[in-house]
């Protein structure tokens, strides 16, 4: 929205008017690469945002997966204290089965562990460059105020000019 209204500020501007090198030209080109920049600018920031996306969305199936297996975990534990009775057998069966879950569920926590620091990495980078994104349109915005002023001030002389003329 704010880069549509500066276009259509510029292309005002530009209507009929000449630069401070008097070359229509190049103020196309400077338009163009603002453009550009601005284009640029949000291709990274929808990268960043689609990353951020994605390490959210492995992290949440991986904590599914390790309250899964904690749910297993749970139950195993319950049909162990069902078993109080002395059947061997099937109290070691059950118990191997409880290693088995633990033994499963350590990796699932490392890698869960390893996915929330990815995630903070990322909204970090996330929030560094929307930090960089509202300096450089303070910038962006300086620059064309002071372009504003310069093409006034340069109206102004040429009007002056015309009139001294006459």
């Amino acid at each position: 929205m704010e880069y549509q209204q500066q276009s259509q500020m510029l292309r005002v501007k530009n209507s009929g008017m000449l630069s401070n090198n008097g070359s229509p030209v190049m103020e196309d080109r400077e338009e163009e690469m603002t453009r550009s920049v601005l284009s640029a600018f949000r291709a990274k920031e929808e990268e960043i945002e689609r990353k951020k996306m994605e390490v959210k969305e492995r992290v949440q199936a991986h904590l599914g997966r390790v309250e899964e297996e904690t749910k297993r975990l749970a139950e195993i534990r319950e049909e162990l204290h069902a078993l109080a009775d002395p059947m061997r057998k099937e109290v070691s069966i059950v118990r191997k089965k409880i290693d088995l879950a633990n033994r499963e569920l350590k990796p699932l926590g490392l890698t869960c562990q390893k996915k929330e620091r990815e995630y903070k990495e990322a909204l970090e980078a996330f929030n560094e460059k929307n930090r960089e994104k509202a300096q450089l349109l303070v910038k962006l915005t300086e620059m064309v105020n002071e372009s504003e002023r310069m093409r006034m001030k340069k109206l102004q002389e040429l009007s002056k000019n015309i009139d001294s003329l006459q």
